[in-house]
């Protein structure tokens, strides 16, 4: 905790990996010691499992700025329903998956987008996924947070109006690939399965 608080306090960036003698699982023993630190000042532990169980985060400042941003994020409207519309698309891709034996659907076949609320669901995501990744190569997690939040009503409308379970089998391959497109965008600041609510 002495640790924690020295680098939290003089903000100092430290690749904590690259410390000789320190490992992964000291890092995941750091965590834990965060989690506790943070929850004492209101930071919710189930953001900052969403951030660090993408793995190669060893920079605390550098995590703890990505939760903040998660966190004013989903206290938004937008983010608060793209968070429900990404819970929804992995728990069709889980039952899927069960159901077929496996989870690989595959690229998305642009060519199979039949309705147009997918097909605009595919540019937005595409869209989304460049811009977000832009802007975490600089560190600006809020910025990253509103290029998802132009997912919210592509993902409303994709859920209103198209039927995943299609009848033709590569039209619901290609609905689920789309779906899995989803998890992959969002996974890019934070594995929302870890999210609570």
């Amino acid at each position: 905790m002495g640790v924690i608080r020295l680098i939290l306090e003089n903000d100092l960036r430290i690749p904590l990996l690259r410390l000789s003698g320190f490992n992964a699982d000291l890092l995941a023993f750091f965590a834990d010691r965060l989690k506790v630190q943070q929850r004492a000042v209101g930071v919710r532990h189930d953001l900052i499992d969403a951030v660090f169980s993408l793995g190669g985060e060893d920079d605390l400042l550098r995590l703890l700025a990505r939760v903040a941003a998660l966190s004013r994020f989903i206290e938004s409207d937008d983010g608060a329903n793209l968070l429900a519309g990404t819970k929804r698309a992995a728990n069709i891709l889980k039952i899927e998956a069960k159901k077929d034996q496996g989870t690989d659907w595959g690229a998305v076949q642009p060519a199979l987008l039949k309705d147009a609320a997918e097909k605009t669901l595919y540019e937005k995501l595409g869209a989304a996924k460049t811009e977000a990744a832009r802007a975490l190569e600089v560190e600006d997690f809020a910025a990253a947070m509103r290029a998802l939040a132009e997912l919210r009503a592509p993902i409303d409308a994709f859920f209103d109006q198209v039927t995943v379970n299609a009848d033709d089998a590569d039209l619901r391959r290609n609905r689920l690939a789309l779906l899995a497109h989803i998890r992959a965008a969002v996974h890019q600041v934070a594995d929302f399965s870890k999210i609570e609510g």
